[in-house]
């Protein structure tokens, strides 16, 4: 046996480090919330192992990254994929582009919870930047350099880079066409060898002892972040940077806690940007886990959402339905967060919010507010989990 290895006892071992989180909970005396972080560690163990072993930057594919399942804070509209990458390599992405509102690509050195900080992002592309077939074809080179002679579409790959992510938003669930790529390193080895032992008890060490605690850690700091940082509440424009999103990336985030009681409801009001192509609004947990996002109206994006007729947008956040068209649906959640975004935006608006007790909800919303019966509620949830399960999320 190579002396590398270790009993399979000594790796769960690493394991144990991750416990610190616990204090770093927003109440760490909640059993409840206790019971989902260790549910969390299960969930970082599950989405490291294709980080750490279905990564291979010579011989690339793509692998599932945050979607229904990996909840660490997915935008619920989007499907996020990603693959190894070198620097130093050149990749032919190829596929089609569908026809999805927001669909691109991003690249950087470290995946959230592979580093402490995660980072940098170094570029973001969207796909339309290309040059795509009238029937959404395409293909595209990434490199440090264009190729000699190379006149098709080329991408600028850092030679720091060590992931491709891709990014994916869909408006109407299971309706659109999404994108279909695939990626190739070239002049690769021919045939991908076998894990050396070497490698295994490398990767081992870093998923158990490094990426389960690491990327529970990252949840609890912004989390911990937003509740120091401002008032519960209050909404913020802010960027993710520290996630690696670079200065290219044209999205803009709002966010803010949320603390309520079971009685209570949290009324979300905002004006839209004059143009955009897209935005949307989500329900996240205190671990900073998007809320069941498949069986439960926990999101809601500017196809799903009834604008008022005074063209704002208003939902009401809580735990009980309170029978109107935009509910934003806690899970059973009293603490929490909303995150919500503005893509290629005229403007950046930053929603309000308005603490009320759900039985005098109806004082605070306009005549128009669209409501819905049990009848209609249970349409649009089936309507969501049907369109949820329709699109390709592995």
């Amino acid at each position: 046996m190579n002396a590398s290895l270790q009993p399979w006892a000594a790796y769960v071992d690493l394991l144990k480090a991750a416990s610190e989180v616990e204090q770093q909970l927003w109440d760490p005396l909640d059993e409840q919330l206790r019971a989902e972080l260790y549910r969390q560690f299960a969930m970082n163990l599950s989405q490291g192992y294709f980080l750490y072993f279905q990564a291979d930057p010579d011989y690339p594919d793509w692998a599932p990254f945050e979607n229904s399942v990996f909840l660490a804070q997915p935008n619920p509209d989007a499907v996020y994929h990603f693959s190894a990458v070198s620097g130093e390599g050149t990749y032919r992405v190829s596929g089609n582009r569908g026809n999805v509102p927001v669909a691109g690509f991003a690249t950087g050195k470290h995946m959230i919870g592979m580093a402490s900080p995660p980072g940098p992002g170094f570029n973001n592309y969207d796909l339309n930047q290309l040059d795509i077939a009238e029937d959404g074809s395409f293909e595209v080179i990434l490199s440090n350099e264009r190729p000699e002679g190379y006149v098709g579409n080329w991408l600028y790959l850092h030679p720091e880079s060590r992931f491709l992510l891709l990014r994916q938003f869909s408006y109407d669930w299971g309706n659109e066409r999404e994108v279909k790529v695939c990626i190739e390193r070239l002049g690769a080895q021919p045939l991908k060898p076998r894990m050396s032992v070497a490698t295994i008890d490398q990767q081992l060490r870093e998923l158990f002892g490094g990426y389960v605690k690491r990327l529970s850690q990252l949840c609890q700091g912004i989390i911990a972040n937003s509740r120091t940082s401002r008032p519960s509440h209050q909404m913020q424009l802010v960027t993710f940077a520290e996630l690696g999103n670079g200065d290219d990336w044209p999205q803009a985030y709002y966010e803010c806690t949320y603390d309520l009681q079971p009685d209570e409801a949290l009324i979300l009001e905002t004006e839209l940007p004059e143009r955009l192509v897209y935005w949307n609004v989500q329900v996240v947990d205190a671990l900073w886990n998007q809320v069941e996002l498949v069986h439960r109206q926990s999101s809601l994006n500017g196809h799903q959402a009834h604008v008022d007729g005074d063209g704002k947008f208003r939902a009401v956040l809580s735990i009980e339905d309170p029978g109107v068209a935009n509910w934003l649906d806690t899970g059973g959640n009293l603490k929490g967060m909303l995150i919500g975004r503005w893509y290629r935006s005229s403007s950046h608006p930053t929603p309000t919010l308005k603490k009320v007790k759900l039985a005098d909800l109806d004082e605070h919303l306009p005549l128009d507010t669209l409501r819905v019966t049990a009848v209609e509620r249970s349409e649009a949830l089936r309507v969501r989990r049907v369109g949820a399960q329709l699109r390709r999320r592995w």
